[in-house]
């Protein structure tokens, strides 16, 4: 006798006899879950995976092919870029599941030795940096003719050879260069003015609180991992003369403080120490001079289990946790986090080394989630509509999308409901008030292009990605 239930499939199978038309439905249903567990996992659906095809090593001392995970508008499309030991890969994502490949750019240095990759980027460039090998260069990409071609205007080590990560604060058009070595020597943090966003230039270091592995920083507020030497809170307003707001150095689960990320109100910061079985430190800064932890999470997969990378938007915390894949809790209580949402991207067996999920990065307009495995590559996520603490309407009831001259919404209640639809720089384009259950909306003005649609209500509340062919 079998007792099977499945019930995130909606099916009951009980009491199921060994006949021969039984077994075969049994077996129909079995690879009917099998198939929906490669593209589903606990409230996220898998749209599109890539890894490379044509021979990439990753003969490192972590076997790594694959390193950091980065997104940014350009033309009215959505990409997707990843690193690897070779250099940098540039996707267009703007329909995802027909994402693809539209350029390759060879690194400063394409050794199979090369473990880390970082990217950012600013007012139409991509800006690239490893932290391995003394051939290695700070890499300036032209992105202005995607999604048809990218083009390097800066490949240059005479500033950065090396580097571990960089972070560039959008208000200022400065970018903070965390580790690796500037003009040959080894840096702790250093600055770069932007100013001409192709030619950078050195301002000035900062080696008050020594190894600074990665940065957040927001007009001119750093948020400084310093692996162990905890978290330091900088206000980088007077270069001359930087002022330390805050610091944490004695904390629970105390390791290398590795990253972290703010929340969108400034008062939440979230770091992750790259230690095995620590957990990450959920703090309240709302007062810089005195940083509280509030609570602390983990997968808790294995008691081994490490986050890797975090960023936050909206009030959930993504995390790519290497050997445990995507993780994704709601923090907009955070001191009683909850559980979303996970995906194992590594499909290997636990350990104590660092494999798995490096990055994640969940800011495109389109709501998607970009997630770089160390052996498997690109993959392409979003959250099912069920997941999410936001209600909203079911996708089938917002048609055509693409389209081209009109979309039809047919909404759930008959509520007073207000519809914006604003471009990719947050422009609203259309605002309409209406209390009707079927809506048409002419469009045929509007350029090519991706839109967000935006209908809030009583009852409701809901965005979505919409494109104009």
């Amino acid at each position: 006798m079998i007792n099977l239930i499945l019930t995130s499939n909606c099916l009951t199978l009980k009491n199921l006899k060994k006949n021969k038309m039984k077994k075969s439905y049994f077996l129909f249903i079995l690879s009917f879950i099998f198939f929906n567990s490669f593209t589903q996992q606990n409230n996220l659906e898998l749209l599109y995976q890539w890894s490379d095809d044509t021979g990439i090593s990753g003969d490192n001392w972590v076997g790594n092919i694959y390193n950091e995970i980065w997104g940014f508008i350009q033309n009215d499309h959505e990409f997707a870029v990843i690193g690897t030991t070779q250099g940098t890969h540039i996707f267009d994502v703007t329909e995802p599941v027909n994402s693809y490949l539209v350029a390759s750019i060879d690194g400063g240095s394409t050794s199979p030795d090369v473990v880390h990759r970082d990217f950012d980027d600013y007012n139409g460039y991509l800006y690239a940096v490893a932290d391995e090998m003394n051939s290695s260069t700070l890499q300036i990409m032209d992105l202005s003719n995607l999604p048809n071609s990218v083009n390097v205007v800066y490949d240059s080590n005479d500033i950065i050879t090396r580097a571990h990560n960089i972070f560039i604060d959008k208000g200022t058009g400065l970018m903070y260069v965390c580790g690796g070595k500037v003009y040959g020597n080894n840096n702790y943090l250093c600055i770069i003015s932007l100013e001409n966003p192709t030619n950078p230039t050195y301002i000035t270091d900062f080696n008050t609180h020594g190894y600074v592995h990665d940065i957040y920083v927001e007009n001119n507020i750093g948020y400084l991992n310093c692996g162990n030497n905890g978290l330091h809170i900088v206000d980088f307003s007077d270069l001359n003369n930087p002022e330390t707001l805050g610091s944490l150095t004695d904390y629970p689960y105390q390791g290398y403080n590795h990253s972290g990320w703010l929340t969108e109100d400034g008062n939440t910061y979230v770091f992750a120490d790259e230690n095995h079985g620590y957990k990450m430190k959920i703090c309240d800064v709302s007062n810089p001079s005195e940083i509280n932890i509030n609570t602390t999470l983990l997968s808790d997969v294995y008691e081994n289990s490490i986050p890797h990378n975090l960023i936050i938007k909206n009030d959930l915390l993504y995390v790519s946790h290497y050997y445990d894949g995507l993780w994704i809790w709601d923090i907009s209580n955070p001191e009683n986090p909850t559980y979303v949402a996970s995906y194992d991207t590594y499909t290997e067996s636990n350990g104590t080394s660092y494999k798995g999920a490096w990055g994640v990065y969940p800011l495109l307009p389109s709501g998607i989630i970009l997630v770089s495995d160390m052996q498997s590559g690109l993959f392409i996520f979003e959250l099912e509509e069920s997941s999410s603490n936001i209600k909203e309407v079911m996708r089938e009831n917002i048609f055509p999308n693409p389209f081209y001259n009109y979309i039809n919404i047919k909404s759930v209640s008959n509520d007073q409901k207000t519809i914006h639809i604003y471009d990719v720089l947050g422009k609203n384009i259309i605002s309409k008030k209406t209390t009707e259950k079927d809506i048409q909306i002419p469009l045929s003005e509007l350029s090519k292009g991706i839109y967000i649609m935006q209908i809030n209500s009583e009852s409701e509340s809901f965005e979505k990605r919409i494109i104009k062919y």
